[in-house]
């Protein structure tokens, strides 16, 4: 693909993926959580450039820690997303404030390490990021899949959205 064909492809995923996050969304537990991300992720390990062949430490030492910073956010994200199970079974999930957060702190890791690769004169494609965001979801995906199973397993309803939040009375006017 094309850096431009790269970049628009990346930010239709991205502004998706964090869209969505924010509204009560219906988790199919029976679906492939798993296919979205692998197909991203063989996208991005098809295309050539993801290392730099002048700068190969460099550019490999970049990717891991972008890698790294990926499986971190979506950690961070699906341990910050609220999960609700109702009683008829279905399965909603919603991101919190904290999730705002972690993909506020995820994207200006991001920048950074593009800055460092910049210094170092690293030429960075688009495919190293389409294959951080690719580990960003499915791990993501994977934590929410294991949390909802060990929710499931131990028999207990999930939490309602705003179940730890105190909400304040409000007095009447006089």
């Amino acid at each position: 693909m094309s850096g431009l064909v790269d970049a628009l492809a990346i930010t239709a995923v991205a502004g998706l993926v964090i869209t969505r996050q924010f509204r009560a969304s219906r988790l199919d537990t029976d679906r492939r959580w798993w296919v979205l991300p692998a197909v991203l992720g063989v996208v991005a390990l098809r295309e050539p450039g993801l290392i730099d062949t002048h700068h190969p430490v460099a550019a490999v030492l970049l990717l891991a820690a972008d890698i790294l910073v990926g499986l971190v956010t979506g950690a961070g994200w699906a341990w910050t997303t609220r999960i609700r199970v109702e009683a008829d079974g279905a399965v909603w999930s919603r991101g919190s404030r904290a999730s705002v957060a972690v993909w506020a702190v995820g994207i200006a890791l991001r920048a950074a390490l593009y800055g460092v690769g910049t210094a170092l004169g690293v030429r960075q494609e688009g495919s190293a990021l389409l294959l951080a965001l690719a580990v960003t979801l499915l791990v993501r995906s994977g934590v929410l899949a294991w949390r909802l199973q060990t929710e499931r397993a131990a028999g207990a309803p999930g939490p309602a959205y705003r179940d730890a939040v105190s909400r304040p009375t409000r007095k009447e006017p006089a």
